[in-house]
This record gives structure tokens, sequence and C-alpha cells, in this order.
């Protein structure tokens, strides 16, 4: 969430670091799905979840089996989505 005084973003250099770690082991989808379970490309996941925002490495989205909201994280090349993570109320 960014802060309203000051524009900073707190989880900026947390996030950097995780898109750093994330991409310098990029791997293709059976490794990923060893590593998480479920993967998903940009085209199936278009088509499981509704994609409410981005905050590289994470998503924000809705699955649409239920509705349920939660965070996805992606790698950049391959594109792939994984680590579903669904909010707790």
């Amino acid at each position: 969430m960014v802060q309203a005084d000051t524009g900073i973003d707190p989880t900026e250099a947390i996030r950097r670091q995780e898109i750093a770690e994330i991409n310098g082991n990029a791997a293709e989808r059976d490794e990923l799905e060893r590593r998480h379970g479920q993967v998903w490309s940009t085209a199936e996941v278009t088509a499981a979840f509704e994609i409410e925002g981005f905050a590289a490495p994470y998503v924000v989205v809705r699955r649409r089996s239920d509705g349920a909201k939660g965070s996805l994280q992606f790698q950049h090349s391959p594109r792939y989505y994984f680590n579903f993570e669904p909010y707790r109320p």
C-alpha cells in the first residue's frame, strides 16, 4: 500500500528482491509445478481468475469458480503464474 504522505511503497524493496530471486531462478512449467503445485500460463490464468491488480511479482486475483480473492506470484520469462494464496477474512 502506498503511504499517502510520502508516496513511498513500503513493500517495494522486498518485492524487488523477490523479483530478482524468482526471475533469477526462472524455470519451465514442469519444474515450477514441482516447486509450487498448480501453475497457469497467461491464457489459463485469465480463464481461471479475474486479475484485479499487479504489484510484481504478485497479482491480485479473484477465482472465477468460487469468487475467492487472493494472490498469485509470477515469473517474467517464461511467463507463468503460481502459488495461489487465498486471502483470509
